[in-house]
């Protein structure tokens, strides 16, 4: 489909356009109607020269946001290679309250600096006057670094916007996320494809990520499909889904991760290997491998029906420092979902792949369930039982996170 673009930038009475390019998301129209729309006045009696201006559509020159402004996005807003999306400290981006088709995608070779402080966070949030889960999709990254989704130096494509990823560059940089919220987001798409708060394709680990928080999210909180990005102090609260979730070969580091649920949520982390809808494809074949270290997960009570920890596919995983509470299964390790008489998750835990060191277990009925069909015990899989005290989220969380 050939896109149209439209840019109408109104400002004081000046037209200016800004140049476009096409992707295969649905037909754009960009339309500014900040004279019309802009009621900002300066206290003091002067304007303050604000303007409220709505974002979408695919940018192939920079987009410098100006704190003086207030931002809408109502569309897909989608940054090409080569670009760059700078946010300020302190600014709230509203999204249209309009579902999956509202998001903020970096394309790959294109980069976010979103870089708040712990006084003045970013928030990127539902413009609903009573907003919920699902109202937007929510924040896209995409990347360059390896996926297990492909082979060499094939390119994956994203569930949300058909927007390519993965690549070799380990090293890959999509910029900054630092003190930043997401928050109501997680729109459907369809039965299959649904936007997290914040996902990451392919994404390197040259980029920073840091002090980044996911709340009310209607699917996963913070998804990884593959790459080596490495996030530290990450909060997930209310996601009505996974709250974080990996996939396609993913080998970074998360530190200092904090998970609460609500009234409706799945697992605090399920981990795949690979993604069982496309397949093991890399050659040679790798499983997602991350080290997540200082992990607390607080659940609802060992009485619900619910895991903390689902390792499924052939992942491999180090946890160490970790608190687990309320839960009826700490730990779920299952088989292979596509070849069932493959066994690659427990053979992770035999050869040392998987392992978790210091742990506190808090109102879990069942620490440990095998269902892999590979023979290992607890202590083979855990060590330090009761040593772990997770992370200091009341700490590291303070004054700029919320729903804790």
């Amino acid at each position: 489909m050939k896109n149209r673009i439209l840019f109408g930038f109104a400002l004081l009475g000046a037209l200016a356009m800004t140049s476009c390019a096409s992707d295969d998301t649905a037909d754009i129209n960009i339309t500014d109607n900040s004279v019309v729309n802009n009621t900002t006045t300066n206290p003091g009696g002067g304007s303050t020269g604000g303007q409220t201006i709505f974002l979408s559509g695919t940018y192939t020159e920079d987009l410098e946001l100006d704190a003086n402004n207030t931002y809408k996005v109502n569309g897909s807003l989608i940054m090409a290679a080569g670009t760059t999306l700078r946010v300020p400290a302190g600014m709230t981006v509203e999204a249209l309250a309009a579902g999956s088709d509202v998001y903020i995608a970096i394309s790959v070779g294109a980069q976010i600096e979103a870089i708040g402080t712990a006084d003045n966070p970013i928030v990127f949030t539902s413009d609903a006057s009573a907003p919920a889960a699902g109202d937007w999709g929510g924040l896209i990254l995409l990347g360059d670094a390896p996926v297990n989704s492909v082979s060499g130096t094939a390119t994956s494509t994203s569930e949300i916007a058909s927007l390519p990823y993965g690549g070799t560059d380990a090293a890959d940089n999509s910029g900054t996320l630092r003190y930043v919220r997401v928050q109501y987001s997680g729109g459907s798409a369809d039965g299959q494809s649904e936007n997290n708060g914040i996902s990451f394709y392919g994404v390197g680990n040259g980029t920073i990520v840091e002090y980044v928080q996911v709340f009310e999210g209607k699917d996963d909180g913070i998804e990884f499909f593959g790459g080596t990005v490495d996030v530290d102090f990450a909060a997930v609260i209310g996601a009505q889904d996974d709250s974080i979730d990996w996939t396609e070969g993913y080998t970074g580091t998360i530190t200092n991760a904090y998970v609460k649920h609500g009234a409706d949520h799945d697992k605090g982390i399920e981990a795949d290997g690979f993604n069982t809808d496309i397949g093991n494809n890399s050659n040679p074949i790798y499983f997602s491998a991350p080290t997540v270290n200082n992990l607390t997960i607080i659940g609802l009570g060992s009485a619900n029906s619910s895991e903390a920890v689902r390792l499924r596919a052939g992942t491999r995983a180090m946890f160490n420092n970790v608190v687990l509470e309320g839960y009826n299964e700490g730990f779920d390790l299952d088989t292979d979902p596509v070849v069932p008489a493959d066994h690659p998750t427990g053979e992770g835990v035999v050869s040392g792949e998987t392992q978790v060191t210091d742990i506190t277990f808090i109102d879990i009925n069942v620490k440990v369930k095998n269902d892999t069909g590979i023979m290992f015990t607890e202590a083979d899989l855990i060590s330090g039982d009761g040593n772990g005290t997770g992370t200091d989220f009341a700490s590291w969380g303070a004054g700029w996170t919320v729903g804790n």
